[in-house]
C-alpha cells in the first residue's frame, strides 16, 4: 500500500468523519467534482445514468466499514487538506439495463469554513486501484 496512505484511525474516529460527511450531504452542502480534471467521474455518472437524487442516496449509504485510508492533498496550495477514501459496493444498472455490483471509489474533502462545513466528492467512479479496508 502507498506509504502516504494513513490507516491510523479508530472506528469511532471514522464514525465521526462519516457523520460529518453525511450531515453535509443531507443538507445539500456537497458537490461531486465534474470538471475537466474529473472526466472519470463524469463518464461513470453518465454510463450508469446516476441522477443527482441517486448520487445523494449512494453517498448516504456509505458505512464506516467502507473506509480504506486518508491521504494528504498534494495539490499546490491545498497541502493542509486531508482526503478520505471509502469504497462501498453499490448496485447499479448499466446502459443495457443489467444490474451490476460496483466497487465505488469515493474520495472526500471536508472543508470547514466559518459558515459551516461542506464536502467535495473528488472521486466518484469504479475502483481502479488496489485498496485495503481498515475495518474488514
Amino acid at each position: 500500500m502507498n506509504p502516504h496512505y494513513n490507516q491510523n484511525y479508530t472506528q469511532k474516529e471514522i464514525d465521526n468523519i462519516l457523520a460529518k460527511i453525511k450531515s453535509c450531504v443531507k443538507q445539500n452542502r456537497y458537490i461531486i467534482s465534474q470538471n475537466e480534471n474529473r472526466q472519470e467521474n463524469i463518464d461513470f455518472i453518465n454510463e450508469y445514468n446516476i441522477r443527482s437524487d441517486r448520487q445523494k442516496a449512494i453517498l448516504l449509504q456509505i458505512r464506516t466499514e467502507d473506509f480504506c485510508h486518508s491521504l494528504q492533498n498534494t495539490n499546490i496550495g491545498y497541502e493542509h487538506e486531508v482526503l478520505y477514501v471509502f469504497v462501498p459496493q453499490v448496485q447499479l444498472f448499466n446502459a443495457d439495463n443489467v444490474e451490476e455490483t460496483i466497487n465505488l471509489y469515493t474520495k472526500f474533502n471536508i472543508i470547514d469554513i466559518t459558515s459551516g462545513s461542506r464536502v467535495v466528492v473528488i472521486s466518484f467512479h469504479k475502483q481502479n486501484k488496489p485498496i485495503k479496508y481498515l475495518f474488514r
